[in-house]
């Protein structure tokens, strides 16, 4: 067992999540760094890899379960953790532009994946990040998810599923912060990156704000470093700046 201060990045294989796994090796107070993906590990990447650890697992609760419970033989102090897997369009899912466009199918998969499997990852991560040392927690969420800042319309289930996802958070802080108090919740906003999700709607970012994804991660890296715990979710942008719910 890692008697040292433990990462643990859920949706390691995205661009943002390899580059806070490279961010994270850098960093002296971060002795273990536990990469959690549904794809498998690259054929030329051992599991074990230095100090990072490359688990394959579903994102059902019974995969969850488990393999929290094989964090339990990597870890034991958890002092960081990100959530940053997500989705916005696929070959089958595009976000819509008019209510017509709607579909339960569409719509249950975007809830399902942004805004569900992050809370079922908070549920079976409890255990293991309640301790006496602090403990912060990032999940991936969006400026578009903010129902005050809405006011162009559009990308229903896209803008509505981190919605659901901020609420979600708010309302785990409430409890964490009686069960888990030396944890804080952070629903972070990445900007746009250069990443296939943001892909199809570069056209119209300035280049000054097309970040890459390095620059992300250090960004959120800081951000985490920089929080204080006080059993409140934050809502912030990767300059730390906060936004309107």
């Amino acid at each position: 067992m890692n008697t040292g201060s433990s990462a643990i990045i859920i949706g390691a294989s995205s661009r943002i999540g390899t580059a806070l796994c490279e961010q994270w090796q850098k960093d002296q107070a971060i002795e273990n760094i536990i990469a959690i993906s549904r794809k498998p590990v690259p054929a030329d990447i051992s599991a074990q890899q230095g100090n990072v650890h490359y688990i394959q697992t579903e994102y059902d609760e019974s995969s969850i379960a488990a393999t929290c419970e094989t964090i339990k033989s990597l870890a034991n102090t958890v002092s960081r953790v990100c959530i940053c897997n997500g989705i916005l369009h696929n070959e089958d899912i595009w976000p819509e532009k008019r209510i017509e466009e709607l579909n339960l199918d569409t719509l249950q998969q975007v809830f399902t994946i942004n805004s569900f499997t992050p809370v079922l990852w908070l549920k079976a991560l409890l255990p293991l990040v309640k301790s006496k040392d602090e403990c912060i927690i990032s999940v991936f969420s969006a400026r578009i998810g903010s129902i005050d800042d809405n006011r162009s319309g559009g990308w229903y289930s896209y803008r509505a599923s981190k919605a659901a996802l901020n609420m979600l958070l708010k309302t785990a802080a409430i409890e964490y912060a009686r069960r888990a108090a030396n944890v804080k919740l952070i629903a972070f906003h990445p900007g746009t990156t250069d990443t296939p999700l943001s892909k199809p709607f570069q056209g119209s970012v300035k280049k000054e704000n097309l970040f890459t994804p390095e620059y992300v991660a250090s960004h959120l890296a800081n951000v985490m470093n920089t929080q204080t715990i006080d059993g409140e979710c934050a809502f912030v942008d990767w300059e730390n700046k906060a936004i309107a719910w």
